[in-house]
């Protein structure tokens, strides 16, 4: 077997952020850059024009209408121009560590999905359909947008956004229209599009020391006034929206076994990500793994040296039953066989299983 090759460099993750007129998708989008936990975000519209205001608004500081502050940018497109977009976005010189497109008058939210997953941009990784509903409007927009059911069926996540104008009851029964187009997208409830950043996406680690020797940015400032003005801590009542589930094994974790799990991932777990160890199916990797919401992504990538051989995962959603999913990945664990050696064929064959959601070598072609 042969799944070793050079550690690629980092992929971008691109998030699709839709949903329909009054949703709250720029006042999420606000939300997202002014706590952005030191992350870079690349912003793709698809018109400057008719949302100038809310540009500004989202922008914070901006210096243009393409540069926002602490180091994030905003691009005016249409669909014909994402790939090209994508490719200036993620250049090194951009610096970017997150996009996020704002599907509105770009394309349906499934047709960008298909675009992103279909791209043959090396630099990016697909990063979940996230949709926004309002939840005190939902039966007015599903008369208007029929087509709504259609989004909610393919989103990865469902923020229910204005949950403080919508009754228990009503909450209920969009939960239940969501469960009802075969979607097994997390639902989380919002208010002023609030959302914990850590859902889409990790916090920033700069390199040197960066993050620690920059000025204070405007960000931070906002977030100090804003935390000494109300008192609260940001984080600690988001976090209250979704539950994540800690898991590290020093014991290898069983190929099939590990694939049965992932291939019937329950409802309402949004995101996977860590690096699992395989054992001795393939003592000489490690395989970092990224999964949201039906899509699954492995990248092996060769031990370091002293490197701790351990399996440690984080699994983050809505409503998931945290003990149940621990017990099972608990199952998935492979105690080792005192000299196996005899087994080898037998590993690579288990491995193939992973094998198909590694991305190959040829893919990684500029």
């Amino acid at each position: 077997m042969n799944a070793s090759s050079p550690p690629r460099s980092r992929q971008i993750p691109v998030i699709v952020l839709a949903g329909f007129l009054g949703s709250g998708k720029t006042t999420l989008l606000n939300h997202l850059l002014r706590h952005r936990a030191g992350n870079r975000i690349g912003v793709i519209v698809n018109d400057f024009g008719s949302i100038e205001i809310d540009a500004m608004t989202v922008a914070g500081q901006v210096g243009s209408t393409v540069s926002l502050g602490g180091g994030c940018l905003c691009c005016a497109v249409d669909a014909s121009e994402l790939d090209t977009y994508l490719e200036t976005l993620t250049r090194p010189a951009a610096r970017l560590d997150v996009i996020v497109i704002e599907a509105s008058g770009l394309a349906e939210p499934q047709e960008l999905v298909r675009m992103l997953l279909a791209s043959d941009n090396p630099h990016i990784v697909y990063g979940g359909l996230v949709e926004v509903v309002d939840a005190a409007e939902f039966a007015a927009t599903r008369a208007r947008h029929p087509e709504i059911d259609r989004h909610l069926a393919v989103a990865d996540l469902v923020v229910l956004n204005k949950t403080d104008r919508a009754g228990e009851q009503e909450r209920l029964r969009i939960r239940e229209a969501v469960a009802a187009t075969g979607s097994g997208a997390a639902v989380v409830p919002a208010t002023y599009g609030r959302i914990d950043p850590e859902l889409l996406f990790d916090p920033a680690l700069r390199p040197d020391g960066e993050e620690k020797a920059r000025q204070l940015t405007f960000e931070d400032l906002y977030l100090e006034e804003r935390a000494a003005a109300s008192g609260e801590r940001h984080g600690d009542h988001l976090h209250t929206a979704y539950e994540s589930v800690d898991f590290t094994s020093d014991v290898p974790m069983d190929p099939r076994r590990l694939m049965e799990f992932l291939d019937s991932r329950p409802e309402g777990l949004y995101r996977i990500k860590g690096h699992v160890d395989f054992g001795a199916a393939d003592p000489a990797n490690t395989y970092p793994v990224h999964a949201v919401g039906r899509f699954l992504r492995f990248a092996p990538q060769p031990w370091t040296r002293g490197e701790p051989r351990l399996t440690r995962l984080v699994l983050i959603g809505s409503g998931i039953d945290a003990t149940a999913l621990h017990k099972r990945l608990e199952e998935c664990r492979s105690e080792p066989l005192p000299g196996d050696t005899a087994q080898d064929a037998a590993h690579e064959r288990s491995m193939w299983g992973v094998l198909r959601y590694v991305q190959q070598p040829g893919d990684d072609a500029a």
